[in-house]
């Protein structure tokens, strides 16, 4: 992005399975402030219900791009579709649902608008936002968010965010590996074995239950563990990254 450029959100967005909600999360999207153009990419993961309809009905109208796997092959894959064809500055994974609030991402951009920041975290746990949280969901993210901290020598209250905003240079050049909900772990640790700037910021949050439709569970917390320790410390920057700009190139004498 040149000094003269107007920069571009791409905001990526997985969508599987939700149907329920995906009409009203599609007018939030839609109708949501932004200080800067935008660029919308839905990525269909061979939803079973009627998402497919929906984003023809009410998205690729207003000139959006979507994306149609052939497949079901979990968010991570999804989300590597996306940041294939994101074309923008920046980058945000937003979920096609009802928990974050798109409101917050003005907030969010003002330190990569700003040049102070590479990468945005917006931390449901921050106590400037006095939210309530589901027990197990809580425990579970704020352990494997200690354990992050732990290997990964980056400080955050909330890892686990599906809100992060990225400089797309950075996004585009790590060699994703994670399937399902692992991205966020495996994002963590690539930034942290690079020189980037990073900073968090609180968000609004509304979790929803599995009977409203909420997908991730024990499991993938599990899965997350194995993560946390293959992407930390079995993945080096080398293998991490392919064409890394050589701002974020860490500095040998640190």
């Amino acid at each position: 992005m040149t000094a003269s450029a107007v920069p571009v959100l791409t905001v990526i967005v997985p969508v599987y399975n939700e149907a329920r909600h995906l009409p009203e999360v599609l007018e939030r999207l839609f109708s949501s402030p932004c200080p800067i153009e935008r660029e919308w990419i839905f990525v269909d993961d061979a939803s079973t219900d009627d998402s497919a309809r929906i984003l023809d009905e009410l998205a690729a109208p207003r000139g959006v791009q979507v994306i149609r796997r052939p497949g079901n092959g979990g968010k991570g894959m999804a989300i590597r579709d996306g940041i294939r064809a994101a074309s923008g500055d920046f980058i945000l994974i937003q979920d096609a649902d009802l928990e974050y609030d798109p409101r917050d991402v003005p907030r969010l951009l003002g330190p990569l608008l700003a040049d102070e920041a590479d990468v945005v975290y917006g931390s449901r746990f921050r106590r400037e936002r006095p939210q309530v949280h589901r027990t197990m969901h809580f425990l579970i993210n704020r352990t494997l968010t200690a354990l992050s901290n732990l290997l990964s020598g980056i400080y955050l209250s909330d890892m686990e965010t599906c809100y992060k905003v990225f400089r797309s240079d950075l996004l585009k050049a790590m060699n994703l590996r994670s399937r399902r909900f692992g991205f966020e772990v495996e994002s963590t640790a690539y930034i942290a074995k690079v020189r980037v700037r990073i900073h968090e910021l609180p968000i609004s949050y509304f979790p929803r239950t599995r009977l409203a439709g909420k997908k991730i569970t024990w499991r993938d917390g599990v899965a997350a563990i194995g993560h946390l320790v293959t992407y930390n410390l079995l993945t080096p920057e080398g293998k991490a990254f392919t064409g890394l700009p050589e701002r974020y190139r860490p500095d040998p004498d640190a």
